[in-house]
């Protein structure tokens, strides 16, 4: 696995203090892009959150999924959640160290009391003294909720600055982007009343192995979930329930659970599962399995193989300004291109953490993650394999199927429907539910070869 140092420097270490005029958090933000270029500590909000417990819950919940691992190995890289600002809202991501979990925390205008935000996206500092006065946060009076220093940019501070240095896995950056192309096509598929989602939740294994790391499915029941031990009609997969544990956090403050996956799958895959909390949302994301991150899904692989997504890509990246809502019909408009091609161009900014997807509001939105823009593209084993597989000669498109010569062995690659299927162990194991493999990749990366070299050059025959 791929790993860079992210250097993180905040003015102060984030506290929760009291004084006359009530409690105020302080939560400080390292350095990121914002509309006027990159600051060192941007500011994007000062002002009441409506709802102090589900402010502090649902925070803590965020850095509960940075600080886990659940598919059972050692080692915990913890990354400071994510913070962006979306002039309307703010919106804190994390992903578990295993990188099968995505968590985000949504704070809604509602929930911010009417004030307006900043736009950009940084890091923003969760330390342990602040999670120790976080849990004990009682009552629910207002709270002052400072994001960054306003006066930063204007005044020097007495003090040592806070320096952190942490890994930042490629496999996270693979994930942020995985878990969005999963997520799109989501419905929701049931919604529980408060008492009935603390029931459900409460019930659940939390143990390390066994029934709480096995995929199972949930049947919507009246107003409750029922478990099933087969997927059968208008069941949602539930792959490793003790992954649901951060959402313990903020049962007391939940009004309402809702379930969100796909329809009409037969076979284990992702799901996330939303607590609707006063003024917020906090939404838990996970992969098909316990032992399974997202970053080896492989939903991304046709936007990434590409020449045409990534042009397309730099015309709709121009376009975007941090907005919470994305409307891909507005963003065909005015780059002129259809829009499959918007769909595409997004999937692709999804892979350098450049738009999210919001499952509620059934919308991307905007944030800049600190990663190089084509490390997901450089870094992903089934990519650099299907161009290696190209640049060698190893695909054969002469005859129907097309072979692809990989290891000693030739492999057929066959189209139906549009579909490619492969004859290697990989196709079989898994048949298109994780991406295409590495030969039917190149198949198509050779046959968009053929086509634009055959392609009439603009202008030719004036």
């Amino acid at each position: 696995m791929t790993r860079s140092v992210q250097a993180l420097a905040y003015a102060r270490a984030s506290a929760l203090v009291s004084s006359q005029g009530g409690r105020r958090l302080g939560l400080e933000t390292a350095g990121g892009p914002t509309p006027q270029g990159a600051k060192a500590h941007p500011h994007f909000f000062s002002g009441f959150v409506t709802s102090a417990q589900a402010m502090a819950r649902g925070l803590l919940a965020v850095a509960d999924v940075a600080a886990s691992r659940y598919d059972e190995r050692t080692g915990r890289p913890v990354l400071d959640p994510v913070v962006t600002g979306n002039g309307d809202r703010l919106r804190f991501e994390s992903f578990s160290g295993c990188g099968g979990v995505y968590a985000r925390l949504d704070v809604l205008p509602e929930g911010l009391d009417g004030a307006r935000t900043g736009h950009g996206t940084t890091n923003v500092d969760v330390n342990n003294p602040l999670r120790e006065a976080l849990s004990r946060l009682a009552g629910d009076d207002p709270l002052h909720l400072r994001v960054g220093d306003g006066e930063l940019a204007v005044t020097t501070l007495a003090g040592s600055v806070v320096e952190k240095r942490v890994p930042l896995p490629d496999r996270w950056l693979r994930g942020f982007a995985e878990a969005q192309v999963a997520t799109v096509g989501f419905d929701v598929r049931a919604e529980l009343t408060a008492a009935e989602a603390v029931r459900f939740l409460r019930a659940l294994p939390r143990s390390s192995g066994g029934e709480a790391a096995r995929a199972t499915w949930v049947v919507p029941a009246g107003r409750t979930l029922r478990p099933a031990t087969r997927q059968v009609p208008g069941a949602v997969c539930l792959p490793g329930p003790r992954r649901l544990v951060a959402l313990q956090r903020v049962l007391r403050q939940a009004k309402a659970l809702r379930v969100y996956g796909p329809s009409g799958e037969a076979a284990t895959t992702a799901s996330a599962w939303e607590i609707v909390l006063p003024g917020m949302r906090l939404t838990l994301t996970l992969s098909p399995g316990s032992s399974r991150g997202f970053s080896g899904e492989g939903g991304v692989l046709e936007a990434l193989s590409t020449e045409e997504a990534a042009q397309d890509a730099e015309l709709i990246a121009v376009l975007l300004a941090w907005e919470p809502r994305i409307d891909p019909a507005d963003l065909a408009a005015q780059s002129g291109l259809p829009a499959e091609r918007v769909r595409a161009a997004l999937t692709r900014l999804g892979t350098a953490g450049r738009v999210g997807y919001d499952i509620a509001d059934a919308a991307y939105f905007h944030r800049e993650l600190p990663y190089d823009a084509d490390r997901a593209e450089r870094d992903n084993p089934r990519l650099t394999a299907a161009r290696s597989l190209v640049s060698s000669g190893a695909v054969d498109l002469s005859g129907e199927p097309a072979g692809v010569a990989s290891g000693g062995r030739r492999y057929q690659v066959r189209k139906v429907d549009g579909r490619l299927s492969c004859t290697c162990r990989w196709w079989a194991g898994h048949q298109g539910r994780r991406g295409p493999c590495k030969h039917a990749l190149a198949v198509r990366i050779a046959e968009r070869a053929i086509c634009g070299a055959t392609a009439t050059p603009e202008g030719a025959g004036l």
